[in-house]
């Protein structure tokens, strides 16, 4: 099969498409042929060597952890889910024609396979660091770089929970922000003022790791109640940095029940080939994302 695999860390161009052994289900997984594989920042995080000390891998790897695709192989022990089946979930490798999934639920109908690929991490994300901040409903929620998907999850998740969300994000990303309820305000000079202006800061998530922290815990005046997951310095202010995932299954099925009921969607910003990881990776890193990017196989 064709993979997207790299040998040494660095930048987009280490990337390789390359002919690879396929993967088999083992017991308790199933494997699927690939239709689309979600692009996530941690995807090039990782190529870079930036997660080495946190979450090590060996070289060479794949790349990508989130897939949708058609079911064609079951492993033993596995219920509930028949070859065909259109599913969603986490893997490993998932920039490839055919990947194993450790965690899987059945596509909603009204998902295609390229919006179903941008779901499973940036649910499991967001639901997490919701959870980990510990804003309640009737408080708000300060969320900075809030127009990618991880944020475009956290918006509708609070919104669905009853928590008042202010959003950063570029000037082209104003009305996207709004559109899906946020109190939306732009980053750069005097955005901790514009912030004030806004309302009362009861917590605080860094999801584009822009140098903000110092203030995002001078808004909350509590620096546990500051979260992030794009800056490994937080720390050094106090703040969590999340990284240790949580319940896939459980985000999926979430998912499932917030798409069902109208209460989430995340739109596909632009969709790549294979053989254009690399160009994914570097729109990626760009920033400026409304919604997600995804690999199209």
């Amino acid at each position: 099969m064709k993979k997207v695999s790299f040998a040494e860390f660095g930048g987009p161009d280490v990337l390789r498409l390359v002919d690879a052994e396929e993967p088999h289900a083992g017991p308790g997984l199933i494997r699927i042929a690939v239709r689309a594989a979600g692009v996530n920042p941690v995807d090039w995080r990782i190529r870079e060597g930036q997660m080495q000390k946190v979450s090590p891998i060996e070289l060479p790897a794949g790349v990508g952890q989130d897939a949708a695709g058609v079911v064609d192989e079951v492993g033993e022990g596995v219920d509930g889910i028949e070859v065909g089946d259109r599913v969603f979930g986490e893997g490993a490798s998932t920039y490839a024609e055919f990947t194993v999934l450790s965690a899987w639920a059945r596509m909603p109908e009204a998902l295609t396979f390229e919006e179903a690929a941008g779901y499973p991490s940036v649910v499991e994300t967001a639901l997490r660091i919701i959870r980990q901040v510990g804003v309640q409903s009737g408080q708000t929620l300060l969320v900075s770089g809030a127009s990618g998907g991880v944020g475009s999850a956290v918006l509708q998740i609070a919104r669905d929970r009853g928590i008042t969300v202010i959003g950063t994000a570029g000037a082209a990303n104003q009305d996207y922000l709004r559109g899906l309820g946020a109190r939306a305000t732009t980053y750069g000079e005097g955005w901790v003022e514009r912030v004030r202006r806004l309302g009362r800061v009861d917590a605080a998530l860094d999801l584009a790791g822009s140098g903000v922290l110092r203030e995002l815990v001078e808004l909350t005046g509590d620096p546990q109640k500051v979260v992030s997951i794009a800056d490994l310095a937080a720390p050094e202010f106090g703040a969590r940095f999340s990284n240790a995932a949580g319940s896939m299954p459980e985000a999926l099925a979430e998912a499932v029940r917030l798409i069902s009921r109208g209460r989430l969607h995340i739109p596909v910003e632009k969709s790549y080939t294979l053989s254009e990881a690399a160009a994914a990776h570097i729109d990626s890193q760009a920033g400026h994302t409304r919604g997600r990017r995804v690999i199209v196989v």
